[in-house]
């Protein structure tokens, strides 16, 4: 089975399903994995696409409980919550779009036979952070846009990514105008998200910003490089970086990257994920 999904101006075309017993925190994409979904998307298409069609790669690897069959394709996507001590209770399996069905079966079995009375599970009426006003906002978004000097297509981006938490970021930009402008070499995102990743969602390194926070590395032709400069000078401010440090990430994110390439020029996963482990992590000061 094969997914191909709309992701802005581009697709995502996935996923592989093979198993990987080697370095579990840079799972490594190969030569292989590329021809072999290309080779299957192909096969239902009237244009074909190749190689120079692939614009960004990644891996990802998905925990599965063990079964009869040693095929990951067999294997249940579903998760498992065990109590085998008295105070351990334990999740196995699952995945990033269940994790409120896990979180409440592992509270559930956590509470069974305390004395106390433990209310129902409402996660499923919480709304998730930026939800809170959305629809509103998407409906004023013409007015914002005329309030703030933004482009309505900008704020329909920001809506779509944030939320009503879109309004933070267009704080940032009303304090200073300059982050309403486009990243270099990167211009479907404002400079203002990169410095929200770093004040208000955790981020600590470029990398984090470039392939997490935003989806700049496999967005771009690139995969980054050329914003990664722009980026780190974005961040230091916020994350107290002198020179040294900005030029130690932008060194650390286009050797990540060149790992990347190569370890998707490589014939199968053994190489692919001695290619990866090139680039170190880097390590803060």
């Amino acid at each position: 089975m094969l997914f191909v999904i709309p992701w802005g101006r581009h697709w995502i075309v996935g996923t592989t399903d093979t198993d990987w017993d080697l370095d579990k925190a840079h799972p490594a994409a190969s030569s292989a994995d590329i021809d072999y979904l290309l080779e299957h998307v192909n096969s239902v298409l009237a244009v074909p696409l190749g190689r120079d069609d692939v614009q960004g790669v990644y891996a990802g690897l998905r925990p599965l409980l063990a079964g009869e069959s040693d095929a990951t394709s067999k294997l249940s996507r579903e998760h498992t919550v065990a109590h085998p001590v008295p105070g351990l209770v334990v999740v196995a399996g699952g995945k990033y779009t269940t994790y409120r069905v896990m979180a409440k079966d592992a509270v559930d079995e956590a509470v069974h036979g305390l004395d106390m009375r433990v209310a129902d599970c409402v996660t499923e009426e919480i709304a998730l952070y930026g939800a809170e006003g959305y629809r509103a906002l998407w409906n004023a978004r013409a007015r914002i846009a005329a309030d703030t000097g933004i482009h309505v297509v900008r704020v329909e981006h920001l809506l779509n990514r944030y939320g009503s938490a879109a309004q933070e970021v267009l704080a940032l930009i009303a304090e200073n105008p300059t982050l309403g402008a486009p990243l270099q070499a990167a211009d479907d995102y404002l400079r203002a998200e990169i410095v929200y990743a770093a004040s208000h969602e955790g981020a600590r390194h470029l990398d984090d910003v470039l392939t997490r926070r935003t989806r700049i590395s496999i967005e771009t032709f690139d995969r980054g490089t050329r914003s990664a400069r722009d980026a780190a000078e974005l961040m230091a401010p916020v994350l107290g970086w002198d020179k040294d440090q900005i030029e130690r990430e932008v060194e650390h994110y286009e050797k990540r990257v060149e790992a990347e390439r190569e370890s998707q020029r490589q014939p199968d996963d053994l190489t692919a994920d001695a290619a990866r482990l090139g680039a170190p992590d880097i390590v803060p000061l």
